[in-house]
């Protein structure tokens, strides 16, 4: 890969919150390729077996069904098995905001910004495609894909929406995701055009858009519901400035401590002058350099 140039404003930024030449080190390698197998059509010892005649085949260890492919061959979408829904790329941390939720058969759930399908596909496959998915998103174009991969999957509890997070306000539901739209900072590696966009106001308007989804999402949820706020952005404004807010607005809102086999790294309770809850402490902040993956954030939330 070829060298990455960074932002001034962004090195100093990120200066603050990270091991930065770390950060950069792993920004600079290609990402693992990694799959979660699809129960609802396959059994994961075979598909396991017809992968490992042309692949190796490793266990991502926050995970029961996924796994990392290497091998010479990198179209994996271009495989037999994946046309025909037996697995779904999907990269490793993108895992855990469902693993989180975990979302149980016969439940009603809303999957409030959907497309393209990857946490809605996983999430019917816990739910043994049984209860009902809302799976939302609010921009038309994105639908195809969401479609496409359900229907790939064999996904048939799930209700797809093309609705305003605004105008969902109709139903009470057992559990949310959501998997909010983001800058996508800890994305480098899979997108370098993020740091071609980055700047502080685009943070700043992106937490606007966080903030109004995930008050909608908390009052969409029924009384000890489960709320998982997600983002593969490393900006204390788009995560941790989120879940104080959230905190601030609702006194029955309560985080939840996050049990999940992985490396870690200290919840932001500090920057630039805004302090935040110390019970965001039990937020997950993953950095690229922790488990070699992309960066995620993922809160749990309970509406007491």
């Amino acid at each position: 890969m070829s060298e990455i140039k960074y932002k001034e404003e962004f090195i100093k930024r990120y200066q603050k919150l990270t091991d930065f030449d770390k950060f950069k080190e792993i920004n600079s390698k290609y990402l693992r390729r990694s799959i979660r197998i699809n129960t609802l059509k396959i059994k994961p010892e075979i598909l396991i077996s017809r992968l490992q005649r042309e692949f190796s085949i490793s266990k991502i260890k926050w995970s029961d069904i996924a796994y990392f492919v290497e091998g010479s061959r990198r179209d994996l979408g271009n495989l037999v098995e994946h046309s025909l829904g037996y697995f779904y790329i999907q990269e490793a941390a993108s895992l855990i905001p469902p693993l989180v939720l975990d979302p149980n058969p016969g439940e009603l759930v809303l999957d409030m910004a959907a497309s393209p399908g990857s946490k809605t596909t996983q999430m019917a496959a816990q739910m043994q495609n049984s209860g009902l998915i809302i799976a939302n998103d609010a921009k038309y174009q994105r639908l195809q894909s969401l479609y496409s991969n359900l229907q790939r999957c064999g996904v048939n509890n799930t209700i797809i929406t093309l609705n305003n997070f605004d105008r969902i306000n109709n139903l009470k539901f057992d559990k949310i995701l959501l998997d909010a739209p983001c800058s996508g900072t800890g994305a480098i590696r899979k997108s370098l055009g993020t740091l071609l966009m980055w700047n502080p106001n685009m943070i700043r308007r992106i937490s606007k858009l966080q903030k109004k989804l995930i008050v909608s999402s908390f009052n969409n949820l029924k009384d000890d519901g489960i709320l998982v706020y997600s983002t593969c952005s490393l900006e204390p404004e788009e995560n941790e400035a989120v879940i104080n807010f959230l905190l601030n607005k609702f006194d029955n809102a309560k985080l939840e401590d996050i049990k999940l086999d992985i490396n870690r790294s200290d919840s932001i309770l500090e920057f630039e002058g805004n302090s935040y809850n110390s019970e965001i402490k039990k937020t997950l902040r993953i950095w690229p350099q922790d488990n070699d993956t992309e960066g995620f954030f993922v809160a749990k939330i309970k509406k007491v």
